[in-house]
C-alpha cells in the first residue's frame, strides 16, 4: 500500500477530529457544531473559498490547484450527521450525547476528507479546482438534494463528483464499487387498516383488522416472487405492526409500516403500481377500509462507468489490484449521494472498515487505521481527475 509520508503525518491530528465528532454526534440538519469546526477548519487551512449554509447547514471549501482558478473542477463529498441511536460501547470517545451517536461512520468521512482538505490546501500539487462537499442529513433528510437544489453544482461549476462510505467487514485497505446500481433506491409505507372492533369470542360481530394486516403482510411478498423478474431485485419489508391493547379484543384499526428497496427505475415503478393494487384489493376482499400512504426516499445510488473505471485505477494505485473489487454486489441500503450523481457524473466507493459491528449498530464505531487511506484516495484523485 502506498500511503504520501506527509499523508500518513497527519493520522494522529485526524484521529483526534475524528473521536471529537464522534464524542459529539448531531443528526439531520442540526449538525451546528460539526459544520462550524469543519469550516474553521478550512479557513485556518488556507482554503481558497469557504461557505457556509448550503443546504441548510452544508458547508463547501473550494481549492484552486498550482496555476489557480480554472480547469477542470472535481467535487468531494462526506456526510456530517449522526443517528438517533443509544451508543452502547464503552470507548473513552463515545457519544457524549443521549440518544445519539455516528453509527454509520460519518465521523470517519468528515475527518477524512478534512484531511485532504488539509494537504491538498497545503500541497497545491494539483491543476484545477477540487470543492470539498460537508453534507448534513444524509440519514433520511435527503440532504444531498438540499446542497443540489441550494445550486452547488452550478454555482461552483462541478464537472465530477465522488463520495466515499466505509464498509464494515470489509478489511481496511480495501476498497469495492462497480459501475451502475451500487446502492438501492427506497420507498416507505404506512398502511392505515381500518376494520370493526369486537369482542374476541365474538369474531363474526367484527372485521378483524390483524388478519387483514396479515393477508396484506404475506400477499405484498408475491410483488418479488411472482411480479418482478428473479433476475432484478428487490425487497419489500414489512418492519412495524401495531394493533390492539387487550388479548380479548378484537381491535378498530391496524397500522403496518415498512420500505421498499430497488435498483432499476422500470422495477420501481412496478413495484409500487403492484402494491398499491395488494393492499386495496386485499382490505376490499375482506371487507376492511384501508389508507395507505407510499412515499418514494431516495433514488438508487448509481455510478456512471468512465467515472467508476478512474475511481477503481487510483484505488488500485494506493491498495493494490487484490485489494480493489471493482464488481462488487449491489447493497439495497440507500444513499442520497444519488441525488449528485443524477446532475453529474461521478462514482460512490466502499472503503473497509474491518471486522466491526455493522452500520446503525449501537456498537459500531468507525476504524482509524483507515484514515491515511482514505486521505490518500481523496488526494490522488483530486490529482487525477484535476489533471484530465
Amino acid at each position: 500500500m502506498t500511503i504520501d509520508p506527509r499523508i500518513l503525518a497527519l493520522k494522529d491530528e485526524v484521529t483526534a477530529w475524528r473521536r471529537d465528532f464522534h464524542a459529539h454526534p448531531e443528526t439531520l440538519y442540526d449538525v451546528h457544531r460539526t459544520a462550524g469546526i469543519v469550516a474553521q477548519k478550512l479557513r485556518e487551512f488556507g482554503c481558497d473559498e469557504v461557505v457556509e449554509g448550503i443546504g441548510k447547514t452544508g458547508v463547501v471549501g473550494v481549492v484552486h490547484g498550482r496555476n489557480g482558478p480554472g480547469g477542470r473542477v472535481v467535487g468531494l463529498r462526506a456526510d456530517m450527521d449522526a443517528l438517533p441511536i443509544s451508543e452502547e460501547t464503552n470507548l473513552p470517545h463515545r457519544s457524549t450525547i443521549p440518544g445519539k451517536m455516528h453509527a454509520c461512520g460519518h465521523d470517519g468521512h468528515t475527518s477524512m476528507l478534512l484531511g485532504a482538505a488539509k494537504h491538498l490546501a497545503s500541497a497545491r500539487d494539483f491543476e484545477g479546482t477540487v470543492v470539498l462537499i460537508f453534507q448534513p442529513a444524509e440519514e433520511g433528510g435527503a440532504g444531498g438534494k438540499a446542497m443540489v437544489d441550494d445550486g452547488l453544482m452550478t454555482r461552483w461549476k462541478i464537472d465530477e463528483v465522488y463520495g466515499m462510505h466505509n464498509m464494515p467487514g470489509l478489511p481496511p485497505g480495501h476498497f469495492s464499487l462497480r459501475p451502475g446500481p451500487l446502492m438501492a433506491a427506497t420507498a416507505y409505507y404506512t398502511i392505515t387498516i381500518e376494520g370493526r372492533g369486537a369482542h374476541a369470542a365474538k369474531p363474526h360481530e367484527g372485521i378483524d383488522p390483524v388478519l387483514v394486516g396479515a393477508h396484506i403482510i404475506t400477499a405484498l411478498q408475491s410483488i418479488a416472487s411472482r411480479t418482478i423478474d428473479p433476475l432484478k431485485s428487490i425487497v419489500v419489508s414489512n418492519t412495524v405492526f401495531q394493533a390492539g391493547e387487550a388479548q380479548n379484543v378484537i381491535p378498530q384499526r391496524a397500522i403496518l409500516r415498512g420500505t421498499v428497496r430497488t435498483l432499476d427505475n422500470d422495477v420501481r415503478d412496478l413495484a409500487e403500481e403492484r402494491f398499491k393494487a395488494i393492499v386495496e384489493g386485499t382490505a376490499r376482499m375482506l371487507g376492511a377500509e384501508v389508507t395507505l400512504d407510499y412515499r418514494r426516499g431516495y433514488p438508487a445510488t448509481v455510478n456512471h462507468p468512465r467515472e467508476t473505471r478512474f475511481a477503481s485505477d487510483i484505488a488500485r494505485k494506493i491498495a493494490g489490484a487484490a485489494q480493489v473489487d471493482d464488481d462488487a454486489v449491489p447493497t439495497m441500503g440507500g444513499e442520497d449521494f444519488s441525488y449528485m450523481l443524477l446532475e453529474r457524473p461521478g462514482a460512490f466507493i466502499f472503503i473497509g472498515n474491518g471486522d466491526t459491528a455493522g452500520l446503525h449498530h449501537p456498537a459500531y464505531d468507525f476504524n482509524d487505521e483507515v484514515i491515511p487511506v482514505g486521505i490518500q484516495y481523496w488526494a490522488e484523485l483530486a490529482r487525477a481527475r484535476t489533471a484530465a
